[in-house]
């Protein structure tokens, strides 16, 4: 039985890298689900602001943008910082930043006002994000995959839960009762304020051990291509991921006539299986490697989202249980292999990646939008249908031997 999250079992535990802390992979992945809970809670009440506010599709795509870009401009530089100068105790903070961007956004009575509640939310995950991945890399005992699709199906579960919490809480009783959720950010910072406690305590007996060295048989131009190439697959992933997102329940009202509340339902399904597939795809990188993976998930669904926008009612949902089961697999496995890449550079990797995650779902978003406007949304997935290709990239992918 795991020991309980306390700074005296963090002071007396000894490190190890065979240890796996559950205590505090559970935590932080915990935290991940209410800071994603209350993200996800913007996108899931597009429609009714659509309709209160009388906005256009391209105003929706630049509350995305407003909130992923905030997130992707601070998460590198955050990460950067942090690994010069860990600040465990910035993740309470970080999630207090989202709840006062829910509050804006629950009494807001302009669009102004909006899209600055949307940059708060942000800000907030720009903060969370690089740390509380470094957290989880720490308390993994050497199972990185693993540790980072717990993390992050953390995320994945609250992201899909978010549109549920919308269709049954939200929409009924308006957007006053988004100030609701700012409890879950409240519990959030708590539990936070521990986490940074044990962190605190696992830098202070790691500082009396020599730090472990690893070199990589790859050139600095070879390590700089490979992560141009692990971006690229990012930016094929979260612009789909996106055009799911941001107007999935668009394209559903429109082209079944389905009520808001059924849309949310149908998105629920698809981020349902986007969480699933996270936490399989964590063990299965760790017994057979990241590169497997990462080929299986972005080029595998590939014949799932060529046949989405031609698919009926009842295919619909089975086709996108697929695709998020899929295509999210791919991600936490990036991310382990970008840290390999760069060795010591755990928190700039999770806010690099991490940020181009939010910064390219946000452009992609607002970009999807206009095109929404123009040619409708059906065209939108016609288009998006065939971005699982550029997973062919992975051929360029190295196999990675390192040398600890």
């Amino acid at each position: 039985m795991e020991p309980a999250l306390t700074d005296t079992t963090a002071q007396s535990a000894p490190i190890s890298q065979e240890r796996t802390v559950y205590a505090v992979l559970l935590a932080v992945s915990f935290c991940h689900l209410l800071n994603d809970v209350m993200q996800s809670l913007l996108a899931a009440i597009y429609p009714m602001l659509k309709a209160d506010y009388g906005l256009d599709f391209w105003q929706i795509g630049l509350l995305t943008m407003t909130f992923q870009v905030t997130a992707s401009l601070l998460q590198p530089a955050v990460g950067m910082t942090t690994d010069r100068r860990p600040m465990p105790y910035s993740l309470p903070f970080g999630m207090g930043s989202t709840m006062f961007g829910l509050i804006l956004l629950a009494t807001a009575a302009t669009y102004p006002l909006l899209l600055l509640g949307a940059a708060f939310v942000g800000i907030g995950s720009a903060v969370f994000h690089p740390e509380s991945s470094r957290v989880a890399r720490f308390a993994s005992g050497g199972r990185y995959g693993m540790a980072q699709a717990l993390f992050q199906v953390g995320g994945n579960v609250g992201t899909a839960i978010g549109p549920l919490l919308a269709a049954f809480i939200v929409v009924p009783r308006g957007q006053g009762s988004v100030a609701w959720f700012s409890l879950a950010a409240l519990a959030g910072m708590i539990i936070l304020w521990r986490v940074g406690g044990w962190y605190s305590a696992y830098r202070r007996r790691a500082a009396s051990r020599p730090a472990p060295t690893a070199s990589l048989d790859l050139t600095r131009g070879k390590v700089a291509f490979t992560l141009a190439i692990l971006v690229m697959l990012v930016f094929s992933k979260h612009v789909y991921l996106a055009s799911i997102s941001s107007y999935y329940t668009f394209f559903v009202i429109e082209r079944f006539g389905v009520t808001v509340q059924e849309s949310q339902i149908l998105l629920f399904i698809f981020l349902g299986a986007a969480a699933a597939g996270t936490i399989l795809g964590g063990p299965i990188g760790d017994r057979f490697g990241s590169k497997t993976v990462i080929w299986f998930s972005i080029l595998g669904v590939l014949p799932f989202t060529l046949a989405l926008p031609y698919s009926s009612y009842a295919w619909t949902p089975v086709l996108t249980i697929m695709i998020g089961l899929i295509l999210s697999s791919a991600f936490p496995q990036i991310v382990v292999f970008a840290q390999e890449l760069l060795p010591g550079r755990v928190g700039m990797v999770a806010g690099l990646f991490f940020g181009f995650a939010f910064g390219l779902g946000g452009l992609g978003a607002a970009v999807l939008g206009v095109v929404a406007d123009a040619k409708g949304i059906d065209f939108v997935y016609q288009v998006c249908s065939y971005l699982p290709l550029l997973g062919l990239l992975t051929i360029f992918l190295p196999n990675l031997t390192t040398r600890r």
